[in-house]
Formats: C-alpha cells, structure tokens, sequence
C-alpha cells in the first residue's frame, strides 16, 4: 500500500491552505469592490440593469419592513436576517437568498460594524430571461416539484463568488457594464438554476407552472391594490380553482391574498404620507381603505406605530442621519 512521502503530505497541505486563502481573498476583494462603489450606508442601484448593492455598518434592534421583487442576494460580509411569510432566514456570507416572486419582508442587520459592515449583492430576476435560461438547463423538463415557499437559501460556491466579482469589476470599466455584464449575470442565473434550488427558481420562467400562475396574480395585485378584491375572480384569472390558488398563493408567497393585499396598501400609504406630505385620512383613501379606524389599526399592527407617530419618528431619524 502506497503512502504520501513527507514531501507529498506537506505539498497537499499547502494546496489547502493556498485554497483556503484564494477563498477569503477572494470575498476581501469582492468586499472592498462593493464599499467602491456604496462608499454610505444605504442600497445603490448600478448603471448595470438589475444589479444592487447595499451597506450597512450598524447592527438594528428594528425590523425594516419592505418589499422585494423576484430577486437573487448575495451577503457578502456581515450577517442579516429575512422575515417572509412565517418563515425566518439567517443569511451569512456567502448565503445566497432567493426570491422567486415579489413579496414583502422584514429585514433587519444581525452583524456589522463600521469596520466590517454588512454588505449584499442583489440581482433582480426577469421571468422572461428565467425562461429562456430554462429551456437551455433543462432541455427535456424539470423535476416534479410539490412543494412551494417563498424564499429560499443556498451555499454560494467558488464560482458563484468569482462570477460577482467580476460582475462587479464590469463597473470599473466603461462598456464593459453594457458588453460583459449580461454574460456574467447569465452565468450566473445558470450556475443557480444547474444547483441545489434550481428546478424551484426555474418554475418562475414556465407560464404553466405554480409559481407562475401565483406570480401573474402579485402582478395584478401590484397593478390594483386599491380596488376590492375577490379571491374567486384572481383565481381564474390564472385558471385555478379558488381552493388550489389560495392554497398555492400562500404557499409561494408566504401570505394569503387578503394579506398581500393588505400589506401592498399599507407601505403605499406610507410612501405617500412621507413623499408627498399626505395625512393619515386621505393616504389611507387613496390605497382602498374605507374605514380610517381600519386603516389605523392595520398600520400599527404592521409597523408597530400609529400613522402620525410613525411617520414623526421615520423624519426625525433621516434628519439625525442627515
């Protein structure tokens, strides 16, 4: 039986630990490229189409509520945590955090500090470039797939993390935004859809598929949250029964109809009590409410504040970070 001579052991060894520290070099300059280009605390929108990034250098004691689109992130330095539906997500480095429809979250930072703060890379996923990525990866069909959530995680793997940096150094460089970028955000998408949750995100792209059906329903939802709604009517106008899409819609999303609904109408209500300086009265009317007590009620149970006291409290804090 053959052994590894004293020289082989040590050349092994030294294989590993070169790997080891091409890995954390390789997260230190995605790192530093990302603090490039959000010098701030705050989410940057790129000149690259559908790429954001976001920093944050203080660890939050408060649940931001938001929404996001269908969507790929990436932390690459710190930690946070997703509230979607019922279901609580720790994303650390190198955790890949999927979306595959639009649905609101509670966000809030768990490790960052001024000299590491938390740092995410996300990339916005068009259904339309989901499907045609689809039919090259899964050229004779996907797996039967039966089970449904709305968020999923994943271990980014050495190329994933080296097709960001090089997505990111495409910022550097004029025209490489427009020419090299959508290569690599397409490399990418494969590599997501070739691994572990793929055949779920892959659903997106198929008009005859569950998540689909349930997406083209947000997207009417998105499109007219303030008219009344009928869980029957949204039904067919993706051709399920209503039992089957109230049970596939919260399955995906992680909220029922009503409560999607709800929640499109109470973060409309207050983007326009801050951007346009509206009262409670008349921002609440403007998003389907009928009742302003109703209105009121849902508001506080949702952000944890009244309108009025919310709202006092949301302008005192951008002045002070001002």
């Amino acid at each position: 039986m053959s052994t590894l001579s004293t020289f082989d052991t040590g050349t092994v060894r030294n294989s590993i630990i070169s790997g080891a520290n091409e890995k954390v070099c390789d997260d230190r300059h995605l790192a530093r490229l990302i603090c490039l280009h959000v010098p701030c605390d705050g989410v940057v929108t790129t000149r690259i189409s559908g790429l954001k990034l976001g920093r944050f250098s203080l660890a939050e004691g408060e649940q931001v509520k938001t929404f996001y689109e269908p969507s790929l992130g990436m932390v690459v330095q710190g930690t946070k945590s997703a509230i979607v539906g019922r279901a609580t997500y720790s994303i650390e480095p190198r955790c890949l955090f999927v979306l595959p429809v639009a649905v609101p979250l509670a966000l809030q930072t768990i490790k960052a500090s001024l000299a590491e703060p938390l740092l995410i890379i996300r990339l916005d996923l068009d259904p339309q470039v989901v499907a045609e990525t689809v039919l090259k990866v899964f050229p004779h069909g996907l797996p039967v797939n039966s089970v449904h959530n709305p968020a999923y995680t994943t271990q980014a793997d050495d190329h994933v993390v080296d097709a960001f940096r090089r997505l990111m150094e495409c910022l550097n460089h004029r025209g490489d935004d427009a020419l090299l970028a959508p290569l690599v955000m397409q490399e990418i998408l494969i590599r997501l859809l070739r691994g572990p949750i793929g055949p779920r995100i892959a659903e997106l792209g198929l008009a005859d598929s569950v998540v689909n059906r349930v997406a083209r329903s947000v997207n009417w939802l998105q499109q007219n949250f303030a008219e009344p709604m009928k869980v029957e009517a949204l039904a067919g106008l993706v051709f399920m029964s209503p039992s089957t899409f109230y049970e596939q819609f919260r399955a995906v999303t992680g909220l029922s109809p009503l409560q999607y609904q709800k929640a499109l109408r109470l973060q409309e209500s207050r983007r326009l009590m801050l951007a346009q300086n509206l009262d409670a009265a008349t921002a609440a009317r403007q998003v389907g409410y009928a009742s302003e007590s109703q209105f009121s009620r849902d508001y506080s149970r949702y952000y944890g504040s009244p309108p009025r006291r919310d709202i006092a409290l949301l302008r005192q804090s951008a002045e002070i970070s001002g």
